[in-house]
């Protein structure tokens, strides 16, 4: 690579380099009108859902889902590849679009920086999608929030009418307005409140203290916005047009779970009156964000479920709508095939009836050396010299990690091409260490890339093997049955694709499943809830872990989503921030331009 990352302007300088072409122009590319469109503004947009209709007979594209290794807590720039095919598939001549997700701003001014991409590879403009964008992330908050204050309320009229008295004297059967009791154990509950700001502090709350009319006293919590179930309802909702988006998205609503009753029966958002508003609040939110790569192709930017805790990819619907205009469609799941690969397999696409053509899974000599025994690496700190130098030993150890989830990819049925991010420090050595270790684990193909540095020009290679991929038989399968019991499905992916020897669950976690199955939740999908940085529960164990017993400390129902998420290990629903976040870097210069923005 000639290109050194030093030599390279800032993600933000060559975003605003870039010439931006008005966004209509982008859809008329693929056959939007701007009749199809909602405006924000000259370069995003929103595609009105009707499209579906008018396109539904179109062929749809062929579909490929990026994933990676096991990361190092940088990334390895799965959302820079995904872009980088999609620009290089421009250069060979094919109509390509990508579709992601749409960045908390937790993460974005915490440490993880944003998620528009990097480099000659990214959306643009990039301040705006790592930013409010349309204010989707926001819609989603106040309607999550707007059920929590549901419940509240109705807890505290319920306990300030404890008993049969007010009825008698009354001559009422309900409270006020003619409502019924629900009776809710107030220590069932398990809806929070939501705030998208990394926030450790809110971790566990007391709401309702003061006088008798401020509500009823208890403990609560605040996870972040992207963790919401609303949030995964908006990315899991399906529809042919408008309309029928919304009433998928309403049921979904309303099957939320927020409590139980003393008599053990769910309490749901339908019961507290209150779906039919947070449907409302999320009618503009439904449409997916139409903006643009560097070199002008479409990007679909849509939901953002948080992907350790949720499933981690963009919406259905923005997936359905670009299949429709374009001949391949780049999405990305989050962290690696263990997580966003498995959720996107088992939960976006059983749910969608959609079924990839090809896997990527991108990785890094970083990545490599740290998983073949390199020292520990954090952000904001200089790499240790073992990741700037040629180690032939820790690469050669570390892709037995490449090779585990290479194996996941195809566990699913799905043929893979290995995305080789190079930096510059990687020798060449290294490089064709990797390719033959991915190609001996089964990758069609194993292609170096220097798309952060050269844009597509720097793609042109893997998204020929892509394109070459999709034309390859793919034998897609699910890995369990929505039939079999919770625990059987949470085994199966602990045990085939962690490589776990078993699972162990508390008595919180047992009886929790015991109460799903007893519901009727049993035949809901599993949405895993672990660490990214190992196949293991455990952050610091690298490689391909052996031997080791999965702990479920607790498991959540997503009733509206469609999945339980059971908790492994020491996972926090709502992030904190680091001695010195990504936030004190941004500000505003003399001439009122963002500046620090990565």
């Amino acid at each position: 690579m000639s290109t050194s990352r030093r030599a390279v302007p800032s993600d933000l300088e060559i975003a605003r380099a870039a010439r931006l072409k008005p966004i209509v122009e982008i859809a008329r590319s693929v056959g939007l009108e701007e009749e199809d469109l909602h405006l924000y503004g000259r370069f995003k947009a929103k595609v009105d859902l009707n499209v579906l209709t008018k396109w539904r007979a179109r062929p749809p594209g062929k579909y490929v889902i990026v994933t990676a290794m096991t990361p190092t807590p940088f990334g390895e720039g799965k959302t820079t590849t995904a872009i980088g095919i999609v620009q290089g598939l421009g250069r060979l001549g094919k109509q390509a679009a990508v579709c992601l997700r749409q960045p908390s701003l937790g993460p974005t001014f915490s440490i993880k920086g944003g998620a528009a991409g990097g480099g000659f590879a990214q959306v643009v403009p990039m301040e705006e999608f790592n930013l409010h964008l349309t204010g989707d992330v926001h819609a989603v908050a106040v309607a999550h929030n707007l059920c929590a204050a549901a419940l509240d309320a109705r807890l505290m009229h319920e306990r300030n009418y404890p008993d049969e008295r007010w009825a008698r004297r009354t001559r009422s059967t309900a409270y006020p307005d003619g409502l019924p009791r629900l009776n809710i154990d107030p220590y069932t509950i398990t809806w929070g409140r939501v705030v998208d700001v990394n926030d450790r502090a809110l971790r566990h709350v007391v709401v309702g203290l003061g006088e008798k009319w401020d509500g009823y006293p208890r403990e609560a919590h605040f996870d972040i916005a992207v963790a919401s179930e609303v949030m995964a309802i908006l990315a899991l909702i399906r529809g042919e047009d408008t309309r029928s988006a919304l009433h998928d998205l309403r049921r979904r609503l309303g099957n939320i779970v927020v409590a139980y009753t003393y008599e053990g029966r769910p309490v749901t958002a339908e019961d507290l009156g209150v779906a039919g508003a947070m449907t409302v609040l999320l009618k503009e939110a439904i449409h997916p964000n139409l903006m643009q790569t560097l070199e002008g192709q479409p990007a679909f930017v849509h939901a953002g479920p948080f992907a350790n805790i949720a499933h981690g990819n963009s919406s259905i619907l923005a997936d359905a709508v670009a299949l429709r205009l374009v001949d391949y469609v780049v999405t990305e799941a989050g962290f690696g095939a263990d997580m966003g690969l498995e959720k996107f397999c088992h939960i976006k696409c059983r749910t969608s009836g959609l079924r990839p053509d090809a896997v990527v899974l991108v990785a890094t000599v970083r990545a490599l050396k740290l998983h073949g025994g390199g020292p520990p690496v954090t952000p904001g700190r200089p790499l240790p010299a073992e990741y700037t130098e040629e180690r032939l030993d820790l690469v050669e150890r570390g892709c037995a990690n490449l090779a585990w989830h290479i194996g996941i990819a195809r566990a699913f049925g799905l043929p893979v091409v290995v995305a080789i991010n190079r930096f510059p420090t990687d020798t060449e050595a290294e490089i064709e260490l990797v390719r033959r270790a991915a190609l001996e684990a089964g990758a069609l193909a194993a292609v170096p890339a220097t798309h952060w540095a050269e844009g597509g020009a720097g793609a042109v290679a893997l998204a020929e093997a892509v394109a070459t991929a999709c034309e390859r038989p793919s034998a897609f399968r699910y890995l369990y049955e929505p039939q079999w019991s919770l625990k059987r499905k949470i085994e199966t992916i602990a045990t085939t694709l962690y490589g776990a020897a078993g699972v162990e669950y508390t008595p919180e976690a047992e009886a929790q499943i015991r109460r799903y199955e007893e519901s009727g939740f049993g035949e809901l999908a599993i949405c895993m809830a672990k660490t990214p940085l190992s196949l293991s529960h455990d952050p610091s164990v690298k490689g391909v872990p052996r031997h080791f017993v999965l702990p479920v400390r607790n498991v959540r129902l997503s009733a509206g989503a469609g999945f339980v998420y059971p908790i492994c290990g020491d996972i926090r629903t709502m992030p904190g921030l680091p001695a010195t976040p990504n936030f004190m870097q941004v500000d505003i210069d003399e001439d009122g331009q963002i500046v620090g923005l990565f």
